[in-house]
């Protein structure tokens, strides 16, 4: 036992006088130049290649293994979108347009994409975008978003009431404002029939400044309405014994009768688009109607007018004012009450031709409807695609215009009616005189 506590003593003292090596670390790796980037490109990363890099199909699994790959941001093309449309490069889409088409039966539609708070959506794809025709999808031969120069018909009723009328004579001040020096205007008014105070000429010249302010009106006093105690003052037993008392003179009954005041919106409208058709093409036709929307008296049936738009491919654009703007007015306005005038047809041009309306009731309300309606109109896109229907078989042929995107509102015209000659019924030669399907020409318009 004492011997091998000696022996283990002895052993510690030995080690105390002779320690042992100490261990050497070994030194980090040295830092790695990286790869050449060659292949990455932004929003996408890299795309393996069909070789197989060792370096790429050994790797580890990472943490994001699984998640899904990141794509280009353009929409993904499907089998049904065919080939791609003539894209034309910024700036050079209207020259596309204005080129003669090799087939008769090219249709081109404007639309506008609106979000849910009613501002312009720019950027949209080609590949978003569809457009049918009677129910049938149709290939797409031009896209683009380029604004097209205007050829602007404006309309002003001078058929409102004094205060009214004021109110648009203080805002057209605001009118040349919202024109591009490419742009052309023709001005008409009408009252009692429609009057064209100059034919399409630069918008904002000198001459189209001075027409503008020729065409202020006076308006019309507020129709007075026959009523209270001192209304029918010789009264018995519901008939009146003198007629000269009476709200119409020699005559003895109670007899209501419907406002007679000719408000010729109609006629106006279709005199507008005569001349829009003399304009050439390339152009966008507009007619810009500022009015309350009151219509009587008209020679020409709204019908006929609204064909003679979608034959045409006019556009109608409108801001009303005065009592048709307040909107629980402007909303029973559009209901027709029978022997009575229409109090709000505009809206309905509107929608028919892929147009916009704009209530507005103030003068400078009015006076900002000029730049929003034709921003509206330059922020439209154009499709340009060839109809798979037989030509020139004088129905209307219904168009709609499907955006994939959610949430947006798509404004486009309802149809239109095919024409052989752009700016001429189909059944007419190119040098007669241009006139709806059914309809005279603008001198001599059919009565009601």
């Amino acid at each position: 036992m004492k011997q091998s506590v000696f022996a283990g003593a002895l052993a510690l003292l030995m080690l105390a006088h002779h320690p042992a090596p100490a261990q050497t670390i070994p030194d980090a790796p040295k830092p790695q130049p990286l790869p050449p980037i060659t292949n990455v490109t932004p929003g996408i990363g890299t795309t393996p290649t069909s070789t197989g890099d060792a370096s790429t199909s050994n790797a580890p699994a990472g943490p994001n293994a699984d998640a899904p790959k990141l794509t280009n941001s353009k929409p993904v093309q499907h089998d049904d979108d065919g080939p791609a449309p003539d894209l034309p490069a910024p700036g050079q889409g209207q020259k596309v347009f204005t080129l003669p088409q090799s087939r008769v039966n090219f249709v081109q539609t404007p639309f506008t994409v609106k979000d849910s708070k009613g501002r312009p959506v720019p950027g949209l794809d080609w590949r978003e975008v569809r457009i049918y025709e009677n129910g049938v999808r149709q290939q797409m031969a031009v896209f683009t978003s380029d604004p097209f120069p205007l050829s602007l018909a404006l309309v002003i009723d001078q058929s409102v009431t004094y205060d009214t009328m004021e109110r648009i004579n203080n805002a057209l001040e605001a009118l040349p404002g919202a024109f591009a020096p490419y742009d052309d205007l023709a001005i008409f008014t009408y009252n009692n029939g429609a009057q064209m105070q100059t034919d399409f000429t630069q918008a904002t010249g000198n001459r189209a400044l001075a027409v503008l302010e020729r065409s202020k009106g006076k308006g019309r006093e507020p129709l007075a309405m026959m009523d209270g105690p001192l209304n029918q003052t010789t009264v018995i037993n519901n008939q009146q014994f003198d007629p000269n008392t009476s709200p119409i003179r020699n005559q003895s009954g109670i007899e209501i009768n419907a406002p007679k005041e000719p408000h010729t919106l109609n006629d106006a409208i279709f005199a507008a688009a005569v001349a829009l058709t003399k304009t050439g093409r390339g152009r966008r036709r507009v007619i810009y109607v500022i009015s309350d929307g009151k219509e009587y008296g008209s020679k020409v049936k709204f019908s006929e007018v609204v064909r003679y738009l979608q034959t045409n491919q006019i556009q109608v654009y409108a801001t009303i004012v005065g009592d048709s703007s307040i909107p629980v007015l402007g909303f029973l306005d559009r209901f027709h009450l029978p022997l009575q005038m229409r109090d709000d047809i505009l809206p309905r041009y509107a929608a028919a031709t892929g147009g916009q309306t704009d209530s507005k009731f103030r003068t400078r309300e009015i006076a900002a409807s000029f730049a929003d309606i034709t921003r509206d109109v330059r922020t439209q896109y154009t499709v340009g695609y060839y109809s798979r229907e037989p030509f020139i078989d004088g129905k209307f042929r219904k168009t709609e215009v499907r955006v994939l995107r959610p949430n947006l509102t798509v404004v486009a015209r309802e149809g239109y009616y095919p024409s052989a000659v752009e700016g001429a019924h189909p059944a007419a030669p190119a040098s007669s005189p241009v006139r709806p399907a059914s309809a005279p020409s603008a001198a001599t318009p059919p009565s009601n």
